[in-house]
């Protein structure tokens, strides 16, 4: 017999501001059900689940929970008045003889129960709210973005115990290999409507595409069809007038159908520009010693980063991962070594708190604020990598429209408040980006963009993330901060790190600069592994189109350098293009010797 559905959501209509949220929405949870809900930021996830736990009431429709289901939500900002510890909210709620199940939990989760609400991080009170929720463990749980302020490690454990769980979820978050691991369902909020896939994550783009493949069709023949009938309008209606009016308001119909489609969101328009060409060697650390209230966060630690690496810190939460970033920005003193900045350094700082942005400024003046940008704090324009635009416009290139741009910071989510640090970023010309957890509240299209554009970067990137999937697309060396002072690297990302550590191979030596180039050759112990790793197979696998390219453009070149009376005429163009042409033949070679040397790889 056929169990009742967990939660059943049936027509409902949602509207904020006047502007519909939700229309004629249903779904069903059924039990067991592992649910990925997905959507781009500002689609209405977090409003949609709050709706599935009765914390909003719809403007119309029916939320039904079946009889005696418990229903859990892990709240975003919980409310922790009247709670003298993060362990009392925790076990608030639960008998007294089942509160030990919260320092199991908070084991896991690596939180202190015996921490101030008064004075607890953003982070430590997301926690304390997660430890709450599997504390309870209802029947059904309500998840929204569990793994922000996790570190790896959290991660795990969490993903170990939904896995293991016989209770049903649904899962919001943008940490793909999370949601690989645990989801057998996908539910996609798009422009309002909610749509159902008996697939988990993991087939979610193919999925997606293939919608928006169909629709694309679909537009596609309503505009050829109101183009044909729009014609007979004009030119056939002048015969049986009475007997064509059909077809005219057939004609009005369709026309009315194309106004009613909900136009796709495009993905913002990012792009980092590397500006000047930073020295070879951007950071040189040697023999750095690091220490606070007694803990030991590095001892004897060197490092070299040369132009072009992508270098990613890993570890624990509190182990020190930025304030090593800081010591290697000559933001932080060490205890002891020295740490040598190279030259022409232009450094652009995403911070994990968001500590750029003014909660109480708009976005607007967020932007016209920033000295960087040449703004004056009033002015309507800023300098976006050298070239002024409309404050308006460059926000709405960050997908914010103009009543967002005139409303205070406050008012938006995690993931809009990261796109618009994102925003303030790209407007500036950097050649060193260090980018402290970007990924905490992005939705997935932003993570693939955000992802390309890093990989066409010219410059340098250090950065600290617990997203696994993140690491391996855009790292290309992992240094791994272990506790009690060990930091050591690895080639590769986090796929590649756990498998060096797996097998028990050497670390790779500490001077990253001797370790890796800017395309990922490896040397010493590490290159004596004989399989390629995750970066090295994509890099395989771009470079004949970076070959191709090269190809094309240093053929464009020898046209121009061909015309005999180039060089009197217009000789700053000769130069330039003469410059050009050999900076792309020392390019192609590059990419062909990195080429054989990874097919070499892959076929040994």
């Amino acid at each position: 017999m056929a169990r009742a559905p967990l939660l059943q959501l049936s027509e409902i209509a949602l509207t904020f501001g006047g502007d519909p949220v939700f229309e004629d929405l249903s779904l069903v949870v059924q039990p067991g059900d592992r649910v990925a809900l997905v959507g781009r930021n500002g689609s209405g996830k977090s409003t949609l689940m709050k709706v599935m736990a009765g914390l909003v009431e719809a403007d119309s429709g029916a939320r039904t929970a079946a009889p005696g289901v418990s229903v859990g939500y892990m709240e975003q900002d919980p409310t922790m008045e009247g709670f003298d510890t993060l362990g009392a909210y925790a076990a608030s709620g639960l008998p007294e003889e089942e509160a030990y199940r919260v320092d199991m939990v908070a084991e896991g989760l690596k939180f202190d129960p015996m921490g101030d609400p008064k004075t607890a991080s953003g982070g430590e009170r997301r926690r304390a709210a997660l430890a709450k929720l599997m504390a309870e463990a209802p029947e059904l749980m309500l998840l929204d973005e569990p793994t922000n302020h996790l570190d790896i490690e959290a991660i795990a454990w969490l993903e170990a115990e939904l896995k293991t769980t016989r209770a049903a979820f649904v899962l919001i978050s943008h940490d793909r290999a999370f949601l690989r691991a645990l989801t057998r369902a996908t539910l996609w909020i798009d422009r309002g409507q909610v749509r159902r896939a008996e697939q988990g994550f993991d087939g979610f783009e193919e999925w997606r595409d293939k919608l928006w493949e169909e629709e694309d069709q679909q537009r596609h023949k309503l505009n050829r069809k109101i183009k044909a009938e729009a014609r007979w309008a004009v030119e056939g209606i002048s015969a049986r007038r009475k007997r064509n009016q059909g077809r005219v308001r057939a004609l009005a119909d369709l026309r009315a159908e194309k106004a009613g489609q909900i136009k796709r969101q495009g993905t913002a328009a990012m792009a980092f520009d590397g500006g000047s060409t930073s020295g070879k060697k951007v950071v040189e650390a040697t023999g750095l010693v690091k220490a606070y209230d007694g803990k030991q966060i590095v001892k004897g630690f060197d490092l070299t980063i040369n132009r072009g690496d992508r270098i990613a810190f890993v570890g624990p939460n509190g182990v020190g991962k930025t304030t090593v970033l800081k010591m290697l920005l000559g933001q932080v003193e060490p205890d002891e070594g020295v740490v040598k900045l190279g030259t022409n350094l232009d450094i652009a700082v995403f911070d994990q708190a968001r500590a750029q942005l003014d909660p109480n400024m708009t976005l607007w003046e967020n932007l016209a604020s920033d000295p960087v940008l040449g703004a004056s704090g009033k002015s309507d324009q800023v300098m976006v990598r050298g070239t002024p635009k409309h404050v308006v416009g460059y926000l709405k290139e960050f997908l914010f429209d103009e009543a967002q741009a005139r409303a205070p910071v406050r008012s938006l989510s995690g993931g809009e408040k990261a796109r618009l640090l994102l925003a303030r970023l790209m407007a500036r010309e950097s050649n060193v980006l260090v980018l402290d957890e970007p990924t905490n509240d992005l939705d997935i299209e932003t993570l693939d963009l955000l992802q390309d554009i890093l990989g066409d970067y010219d410059g340098t990137v250090m950065l600290v993330s617990h997203d696994r999937d993140f690491l391996d697309r855009v790292a290309t060396t992992t240094i791994a901060m272990e506790g009690n002072g060990q930091a050591v690297a690895y080639a590769g990302g986090w796929s590649d790190y756990q498998q060096q550590r797996a097998d028990d191979l050497p670390a790779a030596p500490k001077s990253v600069g001797k370790q890796l180039s800017k395309g990922g050759k490896q040397a010493g112990s590490v290159a004596r592994k004989t399989t390629l790793s995750f970066t090295e197979k994509h890099r395989l696998e771009e470079l004949p189109g970076v070959m191709e390219k090269l190809t094309a453009e240093i053929g464009k070149l020898e046209e121009v350098l061909s015309d005999p009376e180039l060089f009197t005429k217009q000789p700053a163009k000769f130069q330039k293009a003469s410059d050009a042409l050999v900076e792309r033949q020392i390019a192609l070679s590059d990419a062909e010797e990195e080429w054989l040397a990874l097919e070499e790889k892959a076929a040994s």
